[in-house]
């Protein structure tokens, strides 16, 4: 099974347990609130280490669309919708708290590789992301890490896709200055 027919195959099982969330199966909701918790809190690692904040954010997430399901017009998938749900709690709940930075990206955040030349590949990079700015971050993130495309991102975040591809062309052409500079190869 490609990608695309995995991603096809999640949303379309995606939709079937939102449909009946809609209807107040407690089990589909179970289902759905177990399908999306780990993912929801590798994410919401990226953008803060408060546990009590994730656990909280995830919870009003999934609250939300327990509550609004019905709400959901097909305009995307099923996980855009949550995420940017997701996103939008973040925001809010990190603003709340006095702080919308975002925490710096760590090791812990990536799968620890085995060999000592992706994992200094990976610090590298990451040292380059942690100098973006929070949206530009966000977007390499969505788009690179996470899979989504442009206009999925940009119905995350609430922008229009434009946006997100100039975010994404900024992005890009500031770790293309910057990588360099970080490996020493520039002074």
């Amino acid at each position: 099974m490609d990608e695309r027919t995995s991603t096809t195959s999640r949303n379309e099982s995606d939709q079937s347990l939102l449909a009946r969330v809609v209807l107040h199966d407690r089990d589909a909701f179970r289902e759905l609130y177990i399908a999306y918790h780990r993912r929801l809190s590798r994410f919401l690692m990226r953008l803060t280490r408060q546990h009590d904040v994730i656990e909280e954010v995830i919870n009003d997430t999934l609250w939300i669309v327990w509550k609004q399901a019905a709400s959901f017009r097909n305009e995307s998938q099923v996980s855009t919708w949550i995420m940017g749900i997701a996103y939008r709690r973040t925001l809010k709940a990190l603003k709340s708290a006095g702080s919308r930075q975002l925490i710096d990206i760590d090791d812990a955040t990536l799968a620890a590789p085995d060999d000592y030349a992706t994992r200094e590949m990976n610090e590298w990079i990451l040292r380059g992301l942690n100098q973006l700015p929070l949206e530009q971050r966000l977007v390499l993130e969505f788009a690179y890490d996470m899979g989504h495309s442009c206009e999925e991102i940009a119905a995350i975040m609430d922008c229009p896709v434009n946006t997100v591809k100039t975010r994404l062309f900024h992005a890009r052409r500031k770790l293309r200055d910057l990588l360099p500079v970080l490996a020493g190869a520039v002074e």
